[in-house]
């Protein structure tokens, strides 16, 4: 781990794309503000790790556990065709 002092408006890069400023310091708490392209995720870790369980559970599920996504009478929205 690469451990860095920062103050108030100083930024760190990772790689070209990644900004990483401290936006605001009050008492214990950082605040953090992260510029980098839409195709990179930022989540705070316990959101990161919540999604990576939800995937996983997903991901193991069978056929028979996710429910009927069309109605008995094979329509989407359920509405019965004309006629």
């Amino acid at each position: 781990m690469l451990v860095l002092s920062r103050q108030r408006d100083e930024t760190i890069m990772i790689g070209d794309d990644v900004e990483i400023t401290v936006v605001d310091i009050r008492g214990d708490k950082v605040r953090l503000g992260i510029t980098a392209p839409r195709n990179i995720q930022v989540h705070r870790k316990e959101v990161y790790e919540a999604i990576k369980r939800e995937n996983q559970q997903a991901a193991q599920l069978s056929p028979q556990d996710v429910p009927q996504v069309l109605k008995p009478d094979g329509n989407a929205n359920g509405k019965r065709g004309k006629g």
